[in-house]
């Protein structure tokens, strides 16, 4: 079996650190026999993947992407997974610009696909849109938990957390009704077969929406819509909701996931906000393709060119200074959270609201309650648990709280996350039906024009691959299982089929493993925090993401710092760095101040765990050596406080690399089960430490200017390289171990 890492280049802050970091770990690595080599799967490099063929021969790319999906089903697959961009239109056409700007022969993002020439162009840049990356790579299901080690120094050096009040007006509001919780249907398939989704219309006429839907024995699938009219009348009813409780209005979605339906949902909520400026304006807004759909930001730059675009901006205005003041992403620079899409990502800023009493941020720079707008109710409940424990007890304490790690199903696209290529806009009144090879109709819906229709799949062996897991992890804790499923939903109610009886497959005497819906399985866990207990909460894919958010935001104060394993279903492993994002704004301050904050806990945790599986995969002593010495070094970074600090003049990302660099040699260095492996970081782990003011003072040295990396979305590699290794003392001293 091969002893090859894969680590991936990715986008943004963990792109801009690896620059730094990867040297270090294919210099120690070498020591090992282990090569790690690179594969890009930046939102650059995919874009470059998509249109291979079309371009000049000297500017194509590999598709890395699809290499890595393959590989992924092999027993000899060992990924390293960093944090990518999934894409909104805005960032779509941004990197595009980016790239034209480089040089390179890309057509321009087509807004209005007519011709056959630009449905294919519009076809491969969707394939890039939103999340690309995961589903490609994850053949497997998804263990994310805090490592002891940052656990024990999160309650040793807890981290802020605002206090609540009882008479708080944070809330949330969600539909519950003619939502996609509420009109879900499923079944699941008694065989193999090929499945049409298709749109009749009133007068009969059936148009295919998708065809040659494959799907397996035991597959579950769901079909249900968002009713465009009761979505609109909600929306306006919490318009006037926040202006009457004088908080903050807030729209939380998940845009970048979720492609087709939230962007479409998050339209519907600039409308409401603004519906005076569009009950007079609407013809000509909506005839320009001002429709919200990319956000308030896209809409306003879209007045230049319209005859009349002074007059109708002037309405925008007062409709913002009349209606409830709107949450802000930055509020020195007048951004709302209605802006962009992808700025108000629900898993990320829910649980940034919670820590932070329930605050966000206003107009004036004014922390205030806030009404958050959860427009689908599925998993809206978790949200309010969450608010009413606070509100009742009061916030959390990081230094004597329990845990809840996940065990996610997610393994060949299962659930929501899948579903992009089911989800439709309805085009005219009539029913969206789901009709076997036969042509008999497994499920319909009587839809109106407008609304949101989707279907997603789950297929059979990944169900039962997560019950495996689940029942494996509660085995090696000791701590309670809670599968977050609601019998009253329909899919919910297919999988606690298949869970009760999967789980006669396995030893479960002795373990306690249950079943709630998931607002009942929030209070059960927060209970459980409070009083120091740990509960895993084994969840679907969608729920995954919300609770491997919320939970590490408010235990650790930031869910980068998780392991996230995925054992892949054919034996391989996919190890991902951390769920909290790409960090746009870090990349804005090493730019301007040449100061990058990401903290690279992630990669550190993960490559451990890769070094491991190597290890053990392919008998590799010295891997093994490398991971547990890894996670030693950790400990010790956390322990001296050398992650990254916040401000210019103190250590950054780079110095955290040097100090895990000099940790990790000196670990490695003391170590008695390989005396010739010993040997080897002794002279490095004491060039290191000599060295450690000269070093510290170069990388401190470089800060508090701009630092040109020679692009946003695809950097120049001598440039970022430059900028991340600018110590020659640290960099030579690793040369003599890569010799």
């Amino acid at each position: 079996m091969s002893s090859k890492i894969l680590y991936t280049l990715t986008d943004e802050a963990p792109m801009l650190a690896t620059y730094s970091f990867l040297p270090i770990v294919q210099a120690y690595a070498s020591q090992a026999g282990v090569d790690v080599e690179t594969r890009d799967i930046s939102l650059s490099g995919r874009i470059l993947a998509a249109f291979a063929d079309l371009l000049p021969e000297d500017q194509r790319v590999s598709d890395d992407l699809a290499e890595l999906g393959e590989l992924a089903k092999t027993p000899s697959a060992n990924i390293i997974k960093l944090p990518n961009i999934s894409a909104s239109v805005p960032q779509l056409k941004a990197a595009i610009a980016e790239l034209q700007q480089k040089g390179y022969a890309l057509p321009d993002y087509p807004s209005d696909a007519e011709s056959e020439e630009d449905k294919d162009i519009l076809a491969r840049y969707d394939s890039v849109k939103g999340s690309a990356v995961n589903p490609v790579l994850r053949e497997g299901n998804s263990d994310r938990r805090a490592p002891e080690s940052v656990k024990g120094y999160a309650r040793r050096n807890p981290h802020s957390m605002g206090a609540w009040s009882a008479d708080s007006k944070t809330q949330v509001a969600t539909m519950g009704a003619n939502d996609f919780f509420s009109n879900e249907k499923s079944f699941v398939l008694p065989a193999a077969d090929t499945l049409t989704i298709q749109h009749v219309a009133q007068d009969g006429t059936v148009t295919p929406l998708k065809e040659g839907l494959a799907v397996l024995e035991g597959e579950v699938v769901d079909g249900t819509f968002m009713s465009a009219k009761a979505l609109d009348e909600f929306l306006v009813e919490q318009v006037a909701r926040a202006k009457e409780l004088d908080v903050l209005f807030s729209a939380h979605l998940k845009a970048t996931m979720m492609k087709v339906s939230d962007p479409i949902i998050f339209g519907h909520v600039v409308r409401a906000y603004f519906k005076d400026v569009y009950d007079q304006y609407g013809e000509t807004l909506l005839a320009a393709g001002l429709d919200g759909t990319n956000g308030l930001a896209a809409v306003l730059a879209g007045l230049d060119s319209l005859e009349g675009g002074a007059e109708i901006r002037a309405a925008f205005d007062k409709a913002l200074q009349d209606g409830p003041r709107l949450a802000m992403v930055n509020s020195d620079k007048g951004i709302t959270g209605l802006h962009v899409p992808s700025d108000i990502i629900i898993d990320a800023s829910m649980p940034a609201m919670i820590r932070t009493s329930g605050h966000m941020w206003g107009p004036k720079g004014e922390e205030d309650d806030a009404l958050a707008v959860i427009p689908d109710s599925s998993y809206a409940g978790i949200y309010e648990a969450v608010i009413a424990d606070c509100k009742e007890h009061g916030a959390y304490d990081p230094t004597t709280m329990g845990s809840v790690p996940n065990v996610g199903l997610m393994a060949q696209k299962a659930e929501e996350y899948g579903s992009h290529d089911k989800t439709f806009l309805v085009p005219s009144a009539g029913q969206v039906q789901i009709v076997d090879s036969s042509g008999q109709v497994l499920l319909s819906h009587d839809v109106e024009a407008g609304d949101i229709w989707r279907a997603c799949q789950t297929k059979d062996a990944p169900i039962r691959d997560w019950v495996k897991l689940a029942v494996t992890r509660a085995r090696a804790t000791g701590d309670p299982a809670v599968f977050w499923l609601d019998e009253n939903r329909a899919h919910d109610a297919a999988l606690i089929g298949k869970i009760n009886e999967y789980l006669k497959d396995h030893d479960t005497e002795g373990l306690d493993i249950s079943i709630m819906a998931p607002a009942d399985a929030t209070k059960h866990s927060v209970e459980r925090i409070r009083e120091g207990k740990n509960t895993i909460s084994v969840t679907g894919n969608v729920l995954r993401d919300y609770n491997t958010d919320l939970f590490p935001i408010l235990e650790l104060g930031t869910s980068a710092k998780m392991l996230s394993v995925v054992p892949l279903m054919n034996g391989g492993g996919l190890f991902e760095t951390g769920a909290g994002g790409s960090a746009p704004k870090h990349v804005q301050q090493l730019e301007s101040e040449d100061y990058l904050r990401w903290d690279s806990l992630g990669e550190f945790l993960a490559l451990a765990e890769s070094f491991r599986h190597l290890g053990e995969s392919t008998d590799n002593a010295r891997a093994i050596i490398l991971a547990d010495a890894l996670d030693r070094a950790t400990g010790t970074l956390l322990n001296e406080n050398k992650s990254p600090a916040r401000r210019v003049g103190q250590i950054d990302n780079r110095g955290s690399h040097f100090y895990l660099a000099l940790f990790w040699a000196e670990e490695l260095a003391k170590q008695t089960e390989d005396p010739e492996l010993a040997a080897k970081f002794t002279d490095l782990a004491q060039r290191l430490r000599a060295d450690e003011q000269t070093i510290s003072e170069e990388l401190i040295a470089v800060q508090g200017k701009p630092a040109d990396i020679g692009g946003y979305y695809r950097p120049d590699e001598a440039k970022a390289s430059a900028v991340m290794r600018p110590s020659a003392t640290f960099n030579a001293a690793l040369e003599t171990i890569s010799a």
